[in-house]
């Protein structure tokens, strides 16, 4: 099967988007794209229209036709199948199918068709895959992203505090010059040699004050004040006074800085060693739960990849452990040879003469897991807001660890709250902190395991309704995979001897909603 294009018209014929998936020029595919609503006919059920040189296969899609241009000599019922991926991929990125909104994610949809069709021949893919790839999710870049804001945090840091170190050597040396000069205001004058009146200091508004000695003490000499004298320590104290409205204002000021980058720090880059070959376990929840109970959605996506840094390591064989039993739907590579995984739980080449790629994130095995249970969730929310008859709410949530071989890490509970409301928290296991600008208060559990499975926290809010409380948003990480599939061993395809590698395991929320 040759597929020459594929579009999105109108059905008066006008193109909204149009890929075309081999080389021709752009007069050739205007003209093949105008001859279509020309030879349409009505009356007619058929799906497909030929004329001497190519094929039209069409679905119609409300005012809309889903339309592929292929030749004579391909297969129709292949083209048919084609047609309905393509039919199937549009809602998946526009809410509705009309012009304007296909208009709006047209590159969605064009990297879309580009996974579904490459050099004019139908890819082996189905539309979770296509989601998975289009989304271009890289492991890499979040770590150098993360890397790079803890870089700039530490520089801004270390800014700060040389501005303050400054900043006390001249009130220090400015206390000493009016100790030998009491009829003076203490300031430095236009005689004074051997400093500055005062240095530019930017970003004043984010100092933290905190104490910071100088790494000397300046010899102060008698000075004159002249008439361009200025007060020195007015700008600590305009700093001092900034921070505390701040804590007024009910925000959290922090003034630990080593502190400040352990919490920025994302759990990927406590990893530092790898061995030559490494394999990451990768698990994202999406989760959707009802106020009253039910879910909604819950799906959970797996992804293990392999890397390969050294080339005499590349021919191996990976073996997996499955204790799932929970109907999780397993796919492996297409290269991977899938009647050895079946069988033995191996991950291998077809071909055990090829390596695998050197220095490329490889994906071997993904999975999916779809459940209405109540029972899948790996940790569950309770929300009870009930009025207290003086136009406010008291709130009383808990969370109970439903899965108890799991340990959750960094547990964060976020309660949306009314604009202006203080809440006054009466009890709470963990940490809570309130947020008045983004209207949040956070509940905060550093870990959640068989010993601590269940918590609780009492608050009352007033003026507020039960429904200003949702959605409350959950977020964790574990490095426990949930469904129960781990790498045990790694062996070399020639004599099976066994191959030192690491493994990065992490299983971790992506939308987790009480709605």
């Amino acid at each position: 099967m040759v597929l020459i294009a594929s579009a999105v018209c109108t059905k008066t014929g006008k193109t909204i988007i149009s890929r075309q998936f081999v080389e021709m020029t752009k007069a050739r595919i205007e003209g093949l794209l105008a001859a279509f609503p020309k030879l349409m006919s009505t009356g007619k059920q058929h799906t497909f229209v030929e004329t001497e040189s190519v094929r039209y296969v069409y679905q119609p899609m409300e005012k809309l036709y889903m339309l592929l241009i292929t030749t004579k000599a391909s297969n129709i019922l292949e083209d048919l199948e084609t047609l309905r991926l393509f039919a199937r991929v549009i809602p998946e990125y526009c809410k509705s199918i009309d012009e304007l909104e296909i208009a709006d994610h047209a590159f969605e949809l064009i990297f879309s068709f580009d996974e579904i069709v490459a050099l004019g021949y139908r890819e082996n893919v189905n539309l979770a895959q296509i989601r998975t790839f289009v989304e271009m999710d890289s492991h890499e870049e979040r770590v150098f992203n993360a890397v790079r804001y803890t870089q700039e945090r530490e520089a801004k840091n270390k800014m700060r505090e040389k501005a303050k170190e400054l900043q006390r050597q001249k009130l220090e040396a400015n206390k000493k010059g009016g100790m030998k000069s009491s009829g003076f205001a203490g300031g430095y004058g236009n005689n004074s040699g051997g400093f500055n009146s005062s240095p530019t200091v930017g970003d004043s508004a984010n100092f933290v004050p905190e104490q910071v000695k100088p790494s000397y003490t300046p010899s102060a000499k008698q000075t004159v004040a002249g008439p361009g004298a200025m007060k020195l320590g007015g700008k600590v104290r305009d700093i001092d006074s900034f921070v505390d409205q701040l804590k007024e204002e009910g925000e959290n000021v922090v003034t630990n800085v080593k502190s400040l980058d352990t919490k920025t720090a994302p759990t990927s880059q406590k990893i530092i060693h790898t061995e030559p070959v490494h394999l990451r376990q990768e698990e994202k929840l999406n989760v959707r739960v009802g106020r009253d109970g039910g879910v909604q959605q819950f799906e959970l996506h797996g992804l293990v990849t392999l890397n390969i840094s050294d080339e005499q390591w590349g021919r191996i064989r990976v073996q997996l452990e499955n204790e799932d039993s929970r109907g999780v739907q397993l796919q492996t590579h297409p290269n991977v040879d899938k009647d050895l995984f079946r069988m033995k739980g191996q991950i291998g080449l077809k071909v055990p003469s090829k390596p695998f790629p050197l220095n490329t994130d490889v994906g071997v095995l993904k999975w999916r897991l779809q459940s209405q249970d109540e029972t899948a969730l790996p940790i569950s929310i309770n929300c009870w807001p009930s009025e207290n008859g003086e136009n406010g709410c008291d709130v009383n949530i808990e969370y109970e660890l439903d899965h108890p071989d799991l340990e959750l890490n960094d547990v964060q509970i976020n309660i949306p709250l009314p604009m202006g409301c203080t809440p006054i928290v009466s009890e709470c296991d963990g940490e809570y902190s309130h947020e008045p600008r983004r209207n949040q208060l956070i509940w905060s559990l550093p870990l959640v395991d068989a010993s601590s499975k269940s918590g609780s926290m009492e608050f009352s809010a007033p003026s507020s309704t039960p429904s200003d409380f949702f959605p409350l948003h959950v977020s964790f990480t574990s490095k426990t995979s949930y469904a129960k599939i781990k790498v045990i061993d790694v062996q070399l395809v020639d004599d099976g001897s066994p191959v030192k590698h690491s493994v990065d395991t992490i299983f971790l929320t992506d939308n987790y909603e009480v709605v």
